[in-house]
C-alpha cells in the first residue's frame, strides 16, 4: 500500500520545513509513503527547502494556480504508482497527524474520496472572518443541491483519494480545484465521506492565494461550479435557462393577449409581443442546445471511462516492470 502526500506550495518558505517535518514518518496501514511538493512558480526558497527535507519536488516555471498545481501533483502520484494520494496545504493550517484518520475510510473500503471537514462537528468550527464562514457554508449548500447529497465542507484542501477516485479525475480549472473535484466525483458515483478535524482558521504566515480577495474567489469559483455542472448535466443546465427565458416570454405574450382582449388593439404594447416572441424562441433554442449537448455528453462519458481504463493499464504495466526489475 503506497501513500503519496502532496503539498501545493507558492512562496511558503516560512512554513514548508515545519509542515514537512510534522508529517508522520509511519502511517498505519501504509507500507510505502512519499512526499511530493508542487512548487507553483515560487520566487523564494520553497523548492530548495522542500528538497532538503527529502520531498520530491515538481516545479512550475511560473505561477499557474492551485488547480494546475493539484493536477501536476495527481499526475506525479500516478507516475509513482500511488494507491492513496493525500493533499494537504503547505501553510501549516492542517495537522498532518490527522492523515491516518483521513485515509482510514479508504483502507477500510468505506469510501474512495475522503475530505477533512471543518464544519461537520460544531465543536471543531475554526475561528475565521464571518464572510469566509458564510461563503464556505453557501458553497457547501450549493454543491450539495447540485449533487443531491449533503456536504458540510466542500472547500477544504485536506483530502484523501483512492486510486479509483484520483484516476477518474479530468479537471480543467487552474484557479482552484476543490469544488470541481467534489462535483466530478459525486457525479461519477464515487463514495464520499467527510471526517471532522480541527484546523487553524487563519494562516500563521502570509495570505491565502486563493481566497485573499473574496469577491474574486466567489466569482471564479462560481464559474468553475457552473461549468462543471454544465459539462456533466447539460440538459438540466440548459433547460433551466430555457425555463427562465421561455417563462418570461410567455408572461409577456399573456400580458399582450389580455390587453388585446380588453381593448381590441396592441398599441402601445407591441414591444411585449416582439420581446415575448424573442424570449420564447430563445427558450426553445436553449432546449435544443441542451438536447444536443446531452448527446455529446454521452461521448464525453465514454472518453472519460476509456481514459480511466488506460490509466489503470499504465499502472499495471508499471507495476509489472517494477516487479521484474531492470533487464
Amino acid at each position: 500500500m503506497k501513500l503519496i502526500i502532496q503539498l501545493p506550495a507558492l512562496n511558503e518558505e516560512k512554513s514548508i520545513t515545519t509542515t514537512l517535518a510534522a508529517i508522520p514518518q509511519r502511517v498505519p496501514g501504509v507500507d510505502v509513503q512519499e512526499v511530493v511538493v508542487v512548487d507553483d512558480g515560487s520566487t523564494d526558497k520553497t523548492a530548495e527547502l522542500a528538497r532538503a527535507a527529502g520531498a520530491v519536488v515538481v516545479s512550475h516555471e511560473r505561477n499557474r494556480g492551485v488547480g494546475a498545481a493539484f493536477r501536476s501533483g495527481i499526475l506525479k502520484g500516478m507516475d509513482l504508482n500511488a494507491d492513496i494520494i493525500v493533499t494537504i496545504d503547505a501553510d501549516g493550517q492542517f495537522d498532518p497527524d490527522d492523515i491516518p484518520k483521513l485515509i482510514a475510510p479508504i483502507l477500510e473500503g468505506r469510501a474512495d474520496f475522503v475530505t477533512a471537514s471543518r464544519f461537520k462537528d460544531p465543536a471543531l468550527i475554526p475561528e475565521m472572518p464571518g464572510t469566509k464562514l458564510w461563503g464556505n457554508r453557501f458553497m457547501s449548500r450549493w454543491v450539495s443541491s447540485l449533487t443531491g447529497q449533503h456536504f458540510y465542507d466542500v472547500s477544504c484542501g485536506f483530502r484523501a483519494y483512492s486510486r479509483n477516485a484520483y484516476m477518474r479525475l479530468v479537471l480543467t480549472g487552474d484557479f482552484t480545484y476543490t469544488h470541481e473535484v467534489f462535483l466530478a466525483l459525486a457525479f461519477a458515483g464515487v463514495a464520499i465521506q467527510e471526517v471532522p478535524v480541527r484546523v487553524r482558521g487563519v494562516r500563521e504566515h502570509g495570505q491565502s492565494r486563493v481566497a485573499n480577495n473574496l469577491f474574486r474567489y466567489g466569482w471564479r469559483t462560481a464559474a468553475i461550479i457552473l461549468k462543471t455542472y454544465r459539462d456533466y448535466h447539460p440538459l438540466k443546465f440548459f433547460s433551466k435557462i430555457a425555463v427562465v427565458l421561455g417563462g418570461a416570454g410567455l408572461a409577456l405574450l399573456v400580458f399582450l393577449g389580455g390587453f388585446w382582449l380588453r381593448t381590441g388593439g396592441f398599441s402601445p404594447h407591441k414591444w411585449a409581443g416582439f420581446s415575448g416572441g424573442f424570449l420564447l424562441a430563445m427558450g426553445v433554442f436553449f432546449v435544443i442546445i441542451g438536447v444536443v449537448a446531452e448527446m455529446l455528453d454521452r461521448i464525453r462519458l465514454a472518453v472519460d471511462e476509456a481514459l480511466y481504463r488506460v490509466r489503470q493499464l499504465e499502472r499495471e504495466v508499471r507495476g509489472r516492470d517494477g516487479a521484474n526489475g531492470p533487464p
